[in-house]
């Protein structure tokens, strides 16, 4: 694929929904006006994911289906699968695959991510992501809108759940890549190593240079051995509120890599 495509939208779009270009317009992903939409923390997971050019590919409470798509064009992947229990959701990433052409490269499976050995074989996927919902049950108000309230609160699985399932699917040596809020960085490798997930990669990223972690990209392997190695922090905005260099670079990559599956 090269430069910008051009994607027909007839009968693709409903109601209340809108078709929001991304990395200059190479994707559209169908997202609800009111409801769940994709953040920053999806680009981010993504560029931090490291695979083998055909690597098969699971990811956990897809959503928009975002984080496939990209890495399917990054990677080359030779097969890749997404899993999201919100009907709704589910079906807007299957309509946002076929608005980018995609629909018989990546599958999209309805269901709960807790019985996912319902829909997923033991050790099936060379690689695994999620980006789970951050908030517990009790902390903060629910949003009304139920979309968003699912994709925020761990309703459908806390990050043990997420861990439980992504060790299940991956195969030995498979590698294992999510985002989560920093402050809870501790529960989150106590989780890991509860499923025999060891940590190997982690990158805090803050959202300027003088404020404390916000998020933790980290990178597991089922079994691995105990040695971690802690990237240099990721910051990304300047005081005046434009991205920095290093978010400007994580942008060219991804686009590259879109155009050439540069991984």
């Amino acid at each position: 694929m090269k430069g910008k495509v051009s994607i027909d939208a007839d009968g693709v779009i409903r109601n209340g929904e809108t078709a929001d270009d991304i990395l200059d317009g190479r994707f559209r992903i169908i997202q609800k006006k009111t409801g769940y939409r994709f953040s920053l923390d999806a680009l981010l997971l993504a560029h931090f994911v490291r695979m083998k050019k055909g690597d098969a590919l699971l990811d956990l409470g897809t959503g928009s289906a975002v984080i496939p798509l990209l890495l399917y064009h990054r990677w080359r992947c030779s097969r890749v699968a997404g899993i999201e229990i919100q009907p709704e959701l589910a079906d807007m990433a299957g309509r946002t695959l076929a608005l980018n052409g995609l629909s018989d490269q990546i599958g999209i499976i309805e269901g709960d991510i807790r019985s996912i050995e319902q829909y997923i074989a033991p050790r099936s996927f060379d690689a695994v992501t999620f980006n789970p919902p951050y908030r517990k049950l009790q902390s903060g108000k629910i949003n009304p809108l139920p979309e968003k309230a699912q994709a925020r609160h761990e309703i459908h699985g806390a990050v043990g759940d997420f861990i439980k399932a992504a060790a299940h699917a991956v195969r030995a040596s498979g590698r294992i890549f999510l985002i989560y809020p920093a402050r809870r960085l501790a529960e989150l490798i106590s989780q890991m190593r509860h499923f025999q997930v060891e940590p190997k990669r982690l990158r805090i990223v803050h959202s300027r240079a003088e404020t404390e972690g916000e998020f933790v990209l980290v990178e597991g392997i089922v079994a691995g051995g105990e040695e971690l190695t802690v990237l240099p922090p990721l910051f990304i905005y300047e005081e005046n509120g434009v991205y920095t260099p290093a978010m400007q670079e994580i942008f060219t990559d991804l686009c590259v890599a879109a155009e050439t599956g540069a991984g």
